[in-house]
């Protein structure tokens, strides 16, 4: 089922331009857009956004958000554990904070002294933000704080170019893979496609081959390939193959 970017803002209890710098960033791209220009989004972006807006809630930055959900390894079902466990916390913290509240308020109109750590043992966020910590170490570790400081500073305009460089040389694979994903043509524009993902970390082979996987056995980043082909995903897959075994043969 296809939502417009009004339903879906509904849906979620967000703005439609919440959406729209979502798309400008790069962090949710519409699955498809419609002639007259109308964004159209599908359950894949539906998941995208469910998993955006807890990590929101968990005052992740969008930075922070996009380089976690586009980490080799992300699972959904394992960040929805990481992230119940991590509002569960927060729950627990506001219940400590709602009690200390309500016993300060009988101590102070019967005059009872409280103690440092009545008044302040419930302050617990410390917590919070190592497990917060754990989180972002498990879905991204170095490559996580590379893709953060690299692009600590860009503009929408910058996500959008790169985004672009990136579509440029997958429109350029296309017509080239029945050439077979070993051709001469091919593997050079999957060294360009690895120089792109190296902007932002420091992807080493090991990891490009396991992208190359999450290509096809991801389903949000195999209708991301699909876009241009529907055997894209799968060829990539192999194109990655290659380049990695000649790379580690050098």
């Amino acid at each position: 089922m296809d939502y417009s970017i009004s339903q879906l803002a509904k849906l979620a209890g967000v703005s439609v331009r919440t959406l729209h710098h979502y798309d400008e960033v790069g962090l949710l791209k519409p699955s498809h857009v419609k002639p007259n220009g109308y964004r159209c989004y599908e359950e894949p972006e539906l998941i995208k956004l469910q998993q955006i807006l807890f990590f929101k809630e968990l005052e992740f930055s969008l930075e922070q958000i996009k380089a976690m959900i586009e980490a080799p390894g992300f699972d959904v079902a394992e960040a929805l554990k990481d992230q119940r466990r991590l509002l569960e916390m927060k729950r627990e913290r506001l219940d400590r904070l709602l009690s200390t509240i309500d016993r300060t308020i009988v101590d102070v109109k019967e005059g009872n002294e409280m103690t440092a750590g009545e008044l302040y043992g419930s302050f617990t966020r410390e917590q919070i933000e190592e497990y917060k910590k754990e989180v972002r170490e498990k879905w991204g570790s170095k490559e996580l704080e590379q893709s953060e400081e690299r692009t600590r500073h860009w503009t929408p305009a910058d996500y959008a170019r790169v985004q672009e460089e990136g579509a440029a040389i997958l429109r350029k694979i296309v017509p080239l893979m029945d050439k077979g994903p070993a051709d001469a043509a091919v593997q050079e524009q999957i060294e360009k496609y690895f120089r792109q993902i190296c902007k932002f970390y420091d992807c080493t082979l090991e990891i490009f081959r396991g992208l190359g996987e999450m290509y096809v056995a991801d389903e949000r980043f195999a209708a991301y390939f699909m876009n241009f082909d529907d055997g894209l995903p799968a060829f990539m897959r192999e194109a990655i193959a290659v380049y990695c075994d000649e790379g580690e043969e050098r």
